[in-house]
């Protein structure tokens, strides 16, 4: 027994060795002076009228159920705040305005394709990822259903497909990663806009955009870019008339990019999930009862009650 044992901890050892080396999927790429020529969005917020166009058109890009354009005119929607899910990929929600004007604010929200994006560095894996382009896109069939993507999230963005027992999935913004990659043109929200809230562009080209509108319109806009450098930067941004911490955004979130912060508690998670199906064999190898050996001899945990009659 004790060379089994000897055995059993050698195999372990070794396969500890290989989750340590191999670590979990890293990000696709980590920002820097790239992330300028990622694409990205730019949402104006003092432009939004809240006509919710941009949530028909990326239900219909998404091939999610759908009603008539007509039914995105009911403002009943806006006496609650809504939160992305897996059927509403984007959302708008209104809040009061500046004072004394007191014109309400109409937030759309979504997945904000982080430069560094959490979601992608739990993955262990890389079903979610983000591409060389910028957005942060999701691979269904690599996905093993582990929702560390979910709890991840500084934005509480990835939804999962409960009602999907058979095939369930994460659902998020991909900023219509597959059509545009292929086809060309702009995301469905930002081609359906009527007013031109939303802008698709490099990254880098969004930024001096929205330093412009700041700059020359100060009584119009706070002097923040929200995304610029939040949790190390993100691919969408926005502007806005009024303060973002009274917009619904999270301003607690710093600078630091969200998988520098986790990367030791992550680092193990690839090892845990290969350790413990070995370790359980192992145990289950070394307690398990044995039979009489291939040469006859008794089973030394055979109880000598056992013997034949």
């Amino acid at each position: 027994m004790a060379t089994t044992r000897r055995a059993f901890l050698k195999l372990a050892g070794v396969i500890s060795a290989a989750g340590a080396a191999g670590g979990r999927p890293a990000c696709a790429a980590s920002g820097g002076s790239a992330a300028h020529e990622w694409w990205g969005m730019l949402t104006d917020l003092s432009v939004c009228i809240g006509c919710r166009k941009c949530e028909f058109a990326c239900k219909e890009a998404n091939g999610l159920p759908n009603d008539s354009l007509e039914s995105y005119e009911d403002t009943s929607v806006f006496q609650r705040e809504r939160r992305p899910d897996a059927g509403n990929l984007t959302v708008v929600n209104r809040y009061k305005g500046r004072e004394p004007e007191g014109q309400p604010v109409y937030v759309k929200k979504q997945c904000l394709h982080c430069n560094q994006p959490a979601c992608a560095s739990v993955c262990p894996v890389a079903a979610i990822r983000k591409s060389e382009q910028g957005p942060v896109i999701y691979e269904a069939s690599l996905c093993m259903g582990c929702r560390y993507c979910i709890m991840a999230c500084p934005f509480s963005i990835p939804a999962y497909t409960y009602d999907v027992p058979l095939t369930p999935v994460v659902r998020k913004c991909t900023m219509c990663f597959e059509k545009v990659s292929k086809e060309g043109g702009v995301p469905a929200c930002a081609k359906i806009c009527p007013v031109e809230a939303i802008t698709f562009n490099r990254r880098g080209k969004l930024l001096a955009l929205a330093r412009e509108k700041i700059r020359s319109r100060p009584d119009v806009y706070v002097d923040h870019i929200y995304g610029e450098h939040e949790v190390g930067g993100t691919g969408w941004l926005y502007i806005a008339p009024t303060a973002f911490d009274q917009l619904g955004f999270r301003t607690d979130l710093g600078t630091r990019p969200a998988p520098e912060l986790t990367e030791g508690f992550l680092s193990i998670i690839p090892l845990v999930v290969s350790i413990w199906p070995v370790a359980l064999a192992g145990l289950y190898a070394l307690t398990k009862p044995r039979g009489p050996s291939a040469g006859g001899e008794e089973n030394p945990q055979t109880p000598t009650a056992a013997k034949g009659a």
